[in-house]
Formats: C-alpha cells, structure tokens, sequence
C-alpha cells in the first residue's frame, strides 16, 4: 500500500465538456491538488436535478453536473473539521448522467502526493479492462503530476450504477452516482416519477482512513468502526452537531419520486426505511426487476437499488433512515437519517416519527428481501447442455416397443451436447462476467452439491454486479465468459478486501478481433 500520512488530495471537477461528433463522446476533465481550507459543504443534488425537467427528454448535451465549480474545502462533521478526499470539493462527488449505450472519457490529473485510481462500478465495458480502474490489476496507478483518461463504454446497462475510488481507503470520501438513463426517446418501464433523487449511503471516519488501515494492518487487528453513517454527505438529527446540515428531501403530496440508493459504506449491509412511507423496488444494479413492494430494503456495499416512494401522507416531515444489518464481528451501531419533507402549510414536528428498522442481527429480514429480486421475464441462461434437447417423450407418452432386454445399460457414446442456442444478448461481449452475473441460488451451512442445486431459480433470477453471502452460507451465480479481459473479483467489506479476501478472473481472448481485448491505449501510464 502507498499511503502517505496527513496529506490530502482533491479530485477537482473541471468542467470542460468537449464533445467529439464523430465518434458521440463526451469528456471531463478531472484534477487532483492539495487543499487547506475549511468549509461546511452541503448536497445540492435535487436543486440540480429539478433544472432538468423531465429526465426523458434530456437533451444529448446536457450533462450533470455541468454547474459544478472549482471549490477546494475541508469538511466539518460529528463537531470537528478534518480534510478528506473529495471530487470537485463535493462529498459525495458529482454525479454523472448519461443514456444507455453511450461512451464518455474522463480525463484524472493527479496534482495530489500519492496515487489514485477511479473504478466505474458496474459498467461492462465490453473488451476493455484498460479503464476498469482497480490499481495494480488493470492499470498502474496515476502518479502525482500525471494523467490518465479512462473510456467509458457503456453496453446494455440502465439505472443506477457509481463510480468510486479504487485505492486504498480512498473511496471512502471519493464516489458519486454513475446515473444510466433509457435511450434518447424511451422511457422507464414504470410510469415516469416526479422526480429523481440520489440517496448516497456513506461511512465517516473522525480519524484519517489511510491512518486507520495503515494501523490495523500493522497491528494485524480489525480496523476502526466509522463514526457515523451518512446520507447524501450529512449524518442527521441523531449525531452530535449534525441537526443543521440534515439532507431534506422536499416531496409534493401525491407525487412519486425515484430513489437512487447507492451504499458506498466501507464495512456494512444496512437496512433502509421512511417513516410510514412504502417502498416500489424497480431496479438494481443498473437492471430492473420485477417490482416489489416492501417497507425496507436490505443493500450491500456496492449495491444499487431504484426504489420509487409517493408522497401520500398527511403533510408533514418524516425520517428516511439506515442502520447496519450485521450478524457477526463489530460494526457501527448508529443510525443515519435524513428528512422528507412535504410542501404546504403546516406546523412541523418537533421531532419526525422514525422508521421502525429491523434490528442489527435480523437475518430473516435480509433474507426475505434479497429472495424476492426477480428478473422482469424468464431468463434463457448460459447453459452447458442443448436446449434443442427435449424429454423422453416415448415414455411419458406411453409408446410401447422402444425398450428391449437387450437395451445397454450404459450408452455406448458420450457427447458433450455444448449449449448452441444462447439468446444473442448472451453471445455479445457486452454481458460480461466482468460485472454482472446471475443469482440462482443461496442458502446456510455447506452446500450440498446433489440437493441444492434441484433449487436453483433458473427462470428469472437477479442480473447483479454485487451479492451478499449469507454468514456460514453460500451462493450460486451463472454467467458466461465472454468478456475479454483481466477482471478484479473483491468482497466488498473493505476491511475483507484489505486482509485479501480477492481474486482475478482471467477470460482469455476469443477466435476473432470481435471476440478479443481491445488494444491498450497509447497512453497507459507506467507502474
């Protein structure tokens, strides 16, 4: 690891969109520097986001966060300022829009005193590992006083996905939503919301996180719980000094309002509820799934969820809220909230009901929500047998005559009958195992490999990038190798990640130019 004590690096924002026609790109220009100053900073994400109107219509030139400015702050929470890592001043970063299927650079000059990497979690990027982003795996890291532009090329994904950091601790404070809208043209498969709100899940640390990794790892213990969780950068009502700096949603009574939640904290699954408010889930991981109506979610770090809520209580303010759901080794205990809050006449409350979370160990309500992600149709999966292959019908159809004594027991050729009727959509490098994988099955205790698989759900499971894995359990995921390249795979509790509980998949070229990596560019930047 390079970590460097008390230093502080910037990723600024510079917003110098240059869009190249020929080829429908759009690049940001990101710098990395130092910074001394002290300032209370707070999310502007739904002033931004209302400027657009209707989020279908956008035109191909409007891009978030376009309004975005040159600030350098520190940031002061639980009662203390401190400096921390931060895109364009902004924690969490911008956030960044584009459709389904385009392309865009950006463009990391790091002005800072030690390295970094940005990751693009859950894009494809079809035949390119170059701008994958994991330090050390796909790329070497972007040096003090260098530069690197990662290309971005998106396939088939639409809804929430994010970007983040990818060295060290540093994602802490460095991501931001990564918001994949439908084609210029469609719409969503669920009736168009009022509006659309980020929901960022975050930890905060009082102390330095570079420091407090660095000293876990030499002492060969756990590393610190967070001080707090945050929503949208801001830890709520419930921390010390947080009260004026709580994230309000303003909400108009009998609207629908789209959630993107994104959990970017460092070590924890948390539960999320508002206050006598239901829940739609629409989507996950940039897919969308079959609706589920609920009144909390479950969500990992590194999951994304595209959750739509109305506004359909008595005008007033109501708590959203997360906590921790944790069933083994220490966590953070606290609970995060944030306001939604009606417009209209009316006295406030003094003190907004709370969501009636599940608690911390509740392993029944984690797993009755993860079990109803269903993919919105019926799944044609990557398959090692022929599906051209059907029963015995002279069996079941009670044909007589086509078995005698003489029948051998065994058959006296073997073939290997190889799928040969995957859906195009399977074929295409676009749906690689670099990102996303199909869940078929999960459960407790060892897996029996005669009796669980008979429970798989092969008809219409969950298209993931991230999945939790049940303490003492297992899971199951099916995807096919078709995306060429060399593929970080990571728990993502940061702390398991530190201790090195990750691997690389490697999936070889294919016969053809179509079928192989992409060239890597001429600029790749020197370990």
């Amino acid at each position: 690891m390079e970590l460097k004590k008390k230093s502080l690096v910037f990723l600024l924002l510079n917003v110098l969109i240059r869009c190249i026609a020929s080829q429908n790109v759009t690049t940001f220009y990101w710098v990395v520097s130092i910074d001394t100053s002290h300032v209370v900073h707070k999310a502007r994400w739904p002033e931004a986001l209302s400027s657009f109107g209707k989020l279908g219509h956008r035109s191909q030139s409007v891009l978030h966060p376009s309004g975005c400015t040159l600030n350098e702050t520190s940031y002061t929470r639980l009662c203390s300022t401190k400096d921390i890592l931060t895109v364009n001043g902004e924690f969490p970063g911008p956030a960044i829009y584009r459709h389904r299927g385009e392309r865009f650079n950006v463009n990391v000059r790091n002005e800072g005193k030690y390295n970094v990497t940005i990751h693009w979690h859950g894009v494809k990027q079809p035949r390119n590992p170059w701008s994958d982003g994991p330090n050390y795996v796909t790329q070497c890291p972007i040096k003090p006083g260098a530069n690197f532009t990662y290309e971005i090329i998106l396939s088939d994904e639409e809804g929430t996905l994010w970007w983040h950091a990818h060295s060290d601790w540093s994602r802490a404070t460095v991501h931001g939503p990564l918001i994949i809208l439908p084609e210029q043209g469609k719409g969503y498969p669920f009736p168009q919301p009022q509006n659309e709100v980020p929901i960022v899940l975050a930890s905060w640390f009082k102390g330095d996180v570079m420091e407090i990794i660095e000293t876990a790892l030499q002492n060969g213990g756990g590393p610190n719980q967070s001080d707090a969780f945050t929503i949208n950068g801001q830890p709520g009502d419930l921390y010390d000094c947080s009260t004026e700096g709580t994230f309000k949603m303003v909400v108009d009574y009998g609207k629908t309002y789209l959630l993107r939640i994104i959990n970017a904290i460092m070590n924890e699954e948390m539960f999320f509820m508002v206050a006598n408010h239901s829940l739609t889930v629409v989507g996950t991981d940039g897919a969308y799934i079959k609706p589920i109506n609920t009144s909390y979610i479950m969500i990992t770090p590194g999951q994304t969820m595209d959750v739509l809520i109305t506004a359909d209580q008595s005008p007033s303010y109501y708590y959203m809220a997360s906590r921790a759901y944790a069933v083994v080794g220490a966590y953070d205990n606290t609970t995060t909230t944030a306001i939604v809050q009606y417009n209209g006449n009316y006295t406030p409350p003094s003190t907004p009901p709370l969501p009636n979370l599940p608690n911390y160990t509740d392993t029944e309500a984690a797993a009755n929500f993860t079990v109803r992600l269903r993919s919105p149709s019926q799944r044609r999966l990557p398959s090692r047998r022929s599906t051209n292959c059907g029963y015995p019908y002279a069996y079941y159809k009670g044909i007589n005559g086509v078995y005698d004594t003489d029948f051998p027991n065994e058959p006296p050729y073997y073939f290997n009958f190889t799928g040969d009727d995957l859906p195009d959509t399977l074929l295409t490098p676009e749906r690689g195992l670099k990102s996303n994988f199909y869940v078929v099955g999960n459960g407790t205790g060892n897996f029996d490999n005669s009796t669980d698989p008979t429970r798989y759900n092969l008809v219409d499971p969950p298209e993931v990038n991230t999945v939790g894995v049940p303490k003492n359990g297992w899971v199951a995921i099916r995807f096919r190798a078709d995306n060429p390249g060399v593929w970080f795979m990571h728990c993502h509790l940061e702390r398991h990640a530190s201790w090195g509980m990750d691997t690389v998949l490697i999936v070889k070229n294919g016969t053809t130019s179509s079928t192989s990596m992409l060239e890597p560019p001429s600029y790749l930047n020197p370990c």
